[in-house]
């Protein structure tokens, strides 16, 4: 796996997200975000996800689509429950995957970071082929850019969101990837 000087995965299925917009200049990418999401939620291989990150979710689909009208939401990445990699913006540019978020005492974490969303919930165990993929992502990454550090989103916005949640097994995590010292502890 290798990321292109355009910030693209050459092992990633391209899907273009208009939900993005460029990073703060001379801003070096960091760290790495762990997400979790599914549409609606502990449903899997729907399609929505993609769609909201492409900006056509017919929010009428689904009830509990109704908070999401009108959200503009991206990640760089995506893995789904087969392990398959969806990339929806560069690593080049800021995707919108952290909103109001704090990490290590700097502000606005989508500045320097790459969002990683995994198809799931808090509560819902990841697959096997999903972590595989995901430790084979962050190494590529870690290869690629300066990153120092690996955390869930909820430790960078502890006040709204949960996720990756307690069903993500760190430590799993940690010794598939060979950049696993990078994961910042203690977890919220």
């Amino acid at each position: 796996m290798k990321i292109d000087s355009d910030g693209w995965c050459d092992e990633a299925y391209i899907r273009i997200s208009p939900h993005f917009n460029e990073r703060p200049q001379n801003e070096k990418i960091s760290l790495i975000v762990i997400h979790n999401i599914s549409l609606p939620r502990g449903k899997f291989g729907t399609g929505y996800v993609d769609a909201l990150f492409q900006n056509t979710l017919d929010c009428e689909a689904d009830p509990s689509f109704s908070d999401l009208e009108g959200l503009h939401v991206s990640s760089h990445f995506f893995i789904d429950r087969k392990g398959q990699l969806f990339q929806y913006v560069s690593c080049l540019d800021r995707a919108w995957h952290a909103g109001v978020s704090r990490f290590a005492g700097r502000e606005g974490c989508n500045d320097f970071s790459i969002g990683i969303e995994l198809e799931g919930t808090d509560d819902i165990v990841y697959t096997d082929e999903q972590y595989q993929m995901l430790a084979l992502l962050t190494d590529t990454l870690a290869d690629t850019y300066p990153i120092t550090d690996i955390t869930g989103h909820a430790n960078i916005a502890p006040q709204r969101k949960t996720d990756p949640g307690a069903s993500f097994d760190w430590i799993k995590f940690e010794r598939l990837c060979k950049t696993g010292k990078l994961i910042s502890y203690p977890f919220v």
